[in-house]
């Protein structure tokens, strides 16, 4: 049984509704999807070279993780993967993969991000392997290759598996089902985090030494192939909301690349990924007429999904993925290979003809920030520090180091556990240099009464309205939800501001418009009542795609030129312009306004980068 150790306070009901638990520890992580767990895996051992966390029982380090959902089935790997689709095969270096990311995302990358990650992923995978994931083997006992940088898994347990390895650490904590909606940030330093428990009806005011944020990346910020009731049957988990994004940005933490949005090219209906039928099979994308398309635009990440609209645009469409003709053996490994990441699919090969028989129709998916695929996310150093001290990133929530998937979200995870255990105790050196006066490792401004107060207040302005079915006759009346506002949402960004409606294409004015129609919608969400704490969780939810919307909106507008066809279709800038945009759009919220950075690139070759305060 694991000690309680990390509580600090309990108060008495707020209002009758909401308990307040004060809690203190050393490392706080947000989010226990992929990164999140690894991050606490590595934290545990404190040690180097120590990858199981059970065989250093003299760890002392206080951690916390906090997942909104449960860490055994929470974040893009929930219902599991069949492939690692970032790994060093066998010919192949790091420095391959790093060239294979930059071309992919045509030069706007962190090289020094893509090598700490490359460097890593085979180390994790077999740390992974370890720890109970079946990786396929050939005949001579060597992996079994998809493509030039996979390897093929049996995955469906991959989140259960990296969850037990967090169980084991003894000095590992675990909060589930607990909303963590703000941070706490003085003089540029983070200090903590605010939270709610769905299930328990606790607010939680967290202190922590350091800060990793794990939170993945934003879906639902655009209109979905599937609208009304079934807008969230969506390829990026929904109830990603761009959490980490919008705590960042409004506390002024530099954000990077969020005009290179993500548009997965999908199977029709189901939005199942296409890389197993594209390198697993080998199956060419093809129009009606029965022509291959793909060496027309282009086989990068985006050129996959511009042709695909282009030849729709054009009359050519429907698309597909020609999978007409393959093997029995190929049919079988693809029904099996589905049922481990999208059932789905396998589903409706079975109800409407297997994929021998029939072409597999594909399309792109609404846009979005996620920092796995793309270079979007927090703006970080080698370490993964982020601009506010003290605060990490890792996995998609991270900027710069696009093409990173699941390996590279284990690397990131335990780049900044180590990172950030070594700033700890960098602090609690100048703690123990202060001598014994200094009661925390924390020795700034610590969470005051009257944030907490602040916090808990807003809570209970949502929730004042649920007493006597107020809340409900609100609803009859025609009040706003935030199912009825996130629709709004969802439909002007698709109309203004590049979404499935338009293309991908997008122009000033449209984004002026959109701007415009968001800040509306964010002020009408002062209104919004709940009736319990799953419902402020929406809430908070809304808003964070609503603050992400505006920085999404800022970074298209930044950038004059079209980089990524596909990804975005700038109808002002249809053309790429290397001289003044070979460079990175960051941006940082200064006094309520986005502002916009332009940062040259990194160095060839640069091997680290350290923040320039």
């Amino acid at each position: 049984m694991k000690i309680p150790f990390y509580i600090w306070q309990h108060q008495k009901l707020y209002g009758d509704a909401v308990k307040i638990e004060r809690l203190k520890t050393d490392l706080l992580i947000i989010g226990g999807g992929t990164a999140g767990c690894y991050a606490a895996i590595t934290a545990a051992s404190n040690a180097d070279g120590v990858q199981d966390a059970a065989e250093n029982k003299g760890a002392c380090l206080k951690i916390l993780v906090v997942e909104k959902a449960n860490i055994k089935r929470s974040g893009c790997l929930a219902a599991g993967v069949n492939a690692l689709n970032a790994y060093i095969t066998e010919g192949r270096t790091p420095r391959d993969y790093v060239e294979y990311a930059k071309k992919d995302a045509d030069g706007i990358v962190r090289e020094d991000l893509l090598y700490s990650i490359s460097e890593r992923f085979n180390e994790v995978t077999a740390h992974l392997e370890k720890l109970g994931l079946v990786i396929l083997k050939d005949k001579d006992g060597k992996y079994v290759t998809r493509g030039n940088r996979n390897i093929k898994i049996n995955g469906e347990n991959i989140k259960p598996i990296l969850a037990a390895a967090v169980a084991k650490a003894p000095n590992v904590q675990v909060l589930n089902h607990v909303n963590i909606f703000d941070f706490s940030v003085h003089d540029n330093r983070i200090d903590g985090a605010f939270g709610f428990g769905i299930e328990n009806d606790t607010f939680y005011a967290i202190e922590a030494g350091a800060v990793i944020i794990a939170t993945g990346g934003a879906a639902g910020l655009y209109q979905p192939n599937n609208p009304g009731f079934s807008r969230h049957k969506m390829w990026y988990p929904p109830f990603n909301t761009g959490a980490g994004y919008a705590m960042g940005i409004r506390h002024g933490a530099e954000m990077t690349t969020f005009e290179m949005r993500f548009i997965a090219l999908r199977c029709k209906d189901t939005i199942a990924p296409t890389g197993t039928l594209a390198q697993g099979v080998g199956a060419k994308q093809v129009n009606a007429l029965g022509e291959v398309y793909e060496t027309k635009y282009g086989i990068s990440t985006s050129e996959r999904v511009y042709g695909t609209v282009a030849e729709n645009l054009e009359g050519r469409g429907p698309c597909y993925l020609r999978t007409v003709g393959i093997t029995p053996e190929q049919e079988e490994s693809l029904l099996k290979a589905y049922l481990n990441m999208a059932p789905s699919q396998t589903i409706r090969w079975i109800e409407n003809g297997t994929p021998s028989k029939a072409n597999v129709e594909i399309e792109g998916t609404e846009p979005y920030i996620v920092g796995g695929h793309t270079a979007s996310g927090y703006w970080v150093d080698t370490k993964r520090a982020t601009t506010i001290e003290g605060l990490y990133a890792a996995g998609d929530v991270a900027g710069g180091a696009p093409q990173k998937y699941v390996t590279g979200a284990l690397a990131e995870g335990e780049i900044a556990a180590k990172s950030a255990v070594e700033y700890i105790e960098s602090l609690s050196a100048l703690q123990q240099a202060h001598g014994p006066d200094i009661s925390s490792v924390n020795l700034l401004e610590k969470i005051s009464e009257g944030e907490v107060a602040e916090h808990v207040a807003e809570i209970e302005k949502f929730l004042g309205k649920r007493v006597n079915n107020t809340f409900e006759k609100a609803r009859d009346e025609g009040g706003d939800t935030v199912e009825h506002l996130e629709e709004e949402m969802q439909t002007i960004m698709d109309a203004f501001a590049g979404g499935i409606k338009t293309g991908y294409r997008y122009s000033e004015n449209q984004l002026a418009v959109a701007l415009e129609e968001i800040k509306k919608i964010e002020a009408r969400t002062d209104s919004l009542r709940a009736a319990d704490l799953q419902e402020v969780m929406y809430i908070y939810e809304l808003r964070e795609r609503l603050t992400v919307c505006k920085s999404v909106i800022a970074h298209l507008a930044a950038r004059h030129e079209t980089r990524w066809h596909g990804f975005a279709e700038n109808l002002d800038y249809p053309e790429k312009d290397n001289i003044n945009f070979r460079k990175y759009v960051n941006s940082r919220l200064e006094n309520g306004q986005i502002k916009i950075i332009l940062r040259e690139l990194t160095a060839e070759g640069q091997r680290n980068y350290e923040h320039q305060h």
